[in-house]
């Protein structure tokens, strides 16, 4: 397998990115977290009193949707991050993993915790 083509210094600089990026990350979800589920039941079941409209349950629903996506979208980047960590600790970082070729620098700039070269990722996309 091909190995990593940054030097220490990059990987150094990309890794403490990297880490911050998932600090952040951390917060945010524990914050989501303690707020979307830290309602009553009968507020998690959609379970309202009479004299309350439907229009709010419906917007309480539409609510609680919405957290539940961004956790899951918080879960997936950090997932992803730690997937790049691992892969510099391995020295195998910055190479896609569906052709082994090095992802381009600018990609990764933009995005440390890319694991597709652009080509792949387009190929990718457009299945989708």
């Amino acid at each position: 397998m091909a190995k990593s083509l940054y030097t220490e210094k990059e990987l150094s600089e990309l890794r403490a990115r990297l880490v911050a990026e998932r600090g952040d990350l951390q917060a945010q979800y524990q914050e989501l977290e303690e707020s979307t589920f830290s309602v009553n039941q009968s507020e998690m079941t959609g379970e309202m009193g009479f004299d309350e409209e439907y229009a709010d349950a419906g917007t309480a629903t539409f609510e609680r949707e919405k957290d539940l996506s961004l956790v899951n979208n918080l879960r997936d980047l950090m997932d992803k991050i730690d997937k790049a960590i691992a892969k510099m600790d391995e020295g195998t970082y910055g190479l896609c993993d569906r052709c082994g070729k090095p992802i381009e620098r600018a990609r990764l700039k933009a995005l440390p915790y890319a694991n597709l070269c652009l080509q792949d990722k387009q190929a990718e996309e457009r299945v989708r």
